[in-house]
């Protein structure tokens, strides 16, 4: 069963269940899908499936930043939960220390020297990371590195 067929069935339960949250999540998950494919103009690959779910977790992260600058706790708590079921169907998250083996083989591979060969890293990075944590924790990291 692929991702997409497992989210419909989840979405199918939590409306049996009466799970109003998981139903709403799922539901804006599989919107963004639905876009996704129209824009595309047919059916996403499990790698475009899961950028997508990718992106409404980085969504929900980044609203729980802002309600909690903003002292809107209740949000925040709505948001986490989101973000939990939403991080349910993402691959396992690796580690930080994973992340840093995995970026310091890439740059010996590269042989990145400098900050200008940002890109170069990058472009080897992602497709081996994508889904499986921040990107934007990836390029803190690799800009620390090339800076040392």
């Amino acid at each position: 069963m692929d991702l997409k067929e497992t989210l419909t069935a989840d979405y199918k339960q939590a409306m049996k269940d009466r799970d109003k949250l998981k139903v709403s999540t799922i539901r804006m998950v599989l919107a963004g899908v639905q876009n996704e494919e129209i824009a595309k103009r047919g059916e996403l690959t499990e790698e475009e499936f899961l950028t997508v779910l990718a992106r409404e977790a980085r969504k929900r992260k980044e609203s729980i930043e802002e309600f909690g600058k903003g002292g809107r706790q209740d949000l925040v708590e709505k948001e986490e939960r989101e973000l939990s079921i939403i991080e349910s169907y993402l691959p396992e998250q690796l580690s930080e220390d994973e992340v840093r083996d995995i970026i310091d083989r890439t740059i010996q591979e590269v042989g990145a020297t400098s900050a200008g060969d940002l890109g170069k890293v990058m472009g080897k990075l992602m497709p081996l990371l994508k889904g499986k944590t921040d990107g934007k924790k990836v390029n803190q990291m690799v800009r620390e590195r090339l800076q040392t």
